[in-house]
């Protein structure tokens, strides 16, 4: 019998930066992927929606056999976290505290800027990360929600990208931040942007290499084991998910489209 899966869900395509660094972290262990490109983006949301799709997308995966679900969405970590670890019996892990926890780690000044989407930045999920880890940081939010559907349009290199994330990021850069959290799994796929906007003296802090090494820590350590599989399911099957797909995963992947609905 195959060995259980880890399960991943995110609202869309970004998502899949975490699953890449668990699958170079952990090669032996078998991953699953959802994304549910058919709602996507989470964060203009209403917090009781991001709560109904996060226990659909987690009762998705669970019906695969997951031994665990990591929520590579910042919006449904920031809004559903704790209800989807009451509602389960297999670990849940969240991508905001481990998150939180590099860039205090990271700050030399504590002056600490986060951005996400509304629903995140609202939520206040990490600046009260932040603040339980260091109270004397100083923690600048501010919401982007144009970046998402930017990626997923695939705009990843585009001076339209560049030109909203210099409109975004001005405020921030204004205060002296010297950390900057990308608290959405989308944004590392802008990276180059955003560290072009913000220059050298800015570190960009992607939690996906920090949830690897999280859930890493909760499993059992072995040796010797073969290579695991990695399964991408998605709620729209699109040309545009599988093109940024492949450009994060590579080629030798296949996608699949599944249900959410019960039969």
């Amino acid at each position: 019998m195959p060995e259980s899966p880890i399960g991943v869900f995110d609202s869309g395509v970004g998502g899949l930066t975490v699953l890449k660094a668990l699958r170079e972290l952990l090669p032996g262990e078998n991953l699953i992927y959802f994304g549910d490109t058919a709602r996507v983006p989470y964060g203009t949301k209403s917090p009781s929606t991001i709560i109904r799709y996060s226990l659909e997308n987690a009762r998705l995966l669970e019906s695969f056999g997951v031994k665990m679900v990591v929520v590579a969405c910042n919006t449904s970590s920031a809004h559903a976290l704790d209800i989807l670890r009451k509602e389960f019996d297999f670990p849940v892990v969240g991508v905001v505290r481990p998150g939180a926890k590099l860039a205090v780690a990271l700050s030399k000044s504590g002056r600490i800027g986060v951005i996400g989407t509304e629903a995140t930045v609202s939520s206040g999920a990490y600046r009260k990360a932040i603040l339980s880890i260091n109270p004397f940081a100083t923690v600048f939010e501010k919401a982007c929600p144009l970046f998402v559907p930017l990626i997923e349009e695939g705009w990843i290199e585009d001076e339209v990208t560049e030109i909203v994330a210099g409109r975004y990021l001005k405020e921030l850069l204004s205060v002296g931040i010297d950390t900057l959290v990308l608290g959405c799994t989308h944004y590392p796929l802008i990276k180059g942007i955003l560290r072009k906007v913000c220059g050298e003296g800015v570190r960009l802090v992607d939690s996906a290499d920090a949830v690897a090494r999280e859930v890493e820590g909760l499993l059992p350590s072995r040796s010797g084991r073969t290579e695991g599989k990695v399964r991408i399911l998605v709620s729209d099957r699109t040309e545009r998910f599988e093109r940024i797909a492949r450009m994060i995963m590579g080629d030798g992947i296949t996608i699949e489209e599944v249900s959410l609905e019960k039969d």
